[in-house]
Order: structure tokens, then sequence, then C-alpha cells
């Protein structure tokens, strides 16, 4: 079983930006597609953004298309987040070993972190 551990949640203002991570404990992220996650009290969880593996292909969800960047090296995933605005608030999850195509989905995939807390708020 992979673990997942995610970092760089905040408290931000609207326009700000954060760098949230996402680490393999004991494993290499190369095996796998990573997903970003999102959920606000009250709504559904949302895909962000995912990459794949082996071809570093990218997926964004539209509410966030040219705000938000998604990269990878071989032990981390990042995802840029750049010109917050409120309705980007909420628990940020990192998912590995899922189908990163568009329309991406939380059930494709299999491992998860924690979770990162991310505010924007004035």
């Amino acid at each position: 079983q992979l673990q997942l551990v995610e970092s760089g949640g905040g408290l931000v203002q609207p326009g700000g930006s954060l760098r949230l991570s996402c680490a393999a404990s004991g494993f290499t992220l190369d095996y796998y597609a990573i997903g970003w996650f999102r959920q606000a009290p009250g709504k559904e969880r949302e895909g962000v953004s995912c990459i794949s593996s082996s071809l570093g292909r990218t997926n964004y969800v539209d509410s966030v298309k040219g705000r938000f960047t998604i990269s990878r090296d071989k032990h981390t995933v990042y995802l840029q987040m750049n010109s917050l605005k409120p309705e980007d608030t909420g628990i940020y999850h990192c998912a590995a070993d899922g189908l990163c195509v568009p329309g991406f989905g939380w059930y494709d995939f299999s491992s998860w972190g924690q979770g990162t807390q991310v505010t924007v708020s004035s």
C-alpha cells in the first residue's frame, strides 16, 4: 500500500499563491499517475488536476486552468496555485494509481494522503 503525504497548505489572501507537495513514503512516484482533489464543506469532492506517470500528460478542471500548474519529479508531485480565489478553499488531497484523462474521477484512485487545508480569505 502506497502512503502519501501532502504539505504546503495554509491561509492566503485572494490573489495569492501556494504550492502544494505530494510525496510517497518509501516509494518512488514514477510508477503512478497522481491526482489532486479538493473538498469544501457541503460540497462534493472535485478533481482539480492530475499528471500521468510515463508521459507526463496533465489535465485540469476548467475552473483552475491558467491559474494552477501540476508538475512532478522522481520524488514529489507539485501543485502550484496562483491567483487564488475564495472558492479554491478546501481540503486538498493527493491520490495515486488512477487514470489521468479528461474528466478523471476520484473513484479511479486507490491510495490517498491525509489532506492539507487551503483557506483563501481576506
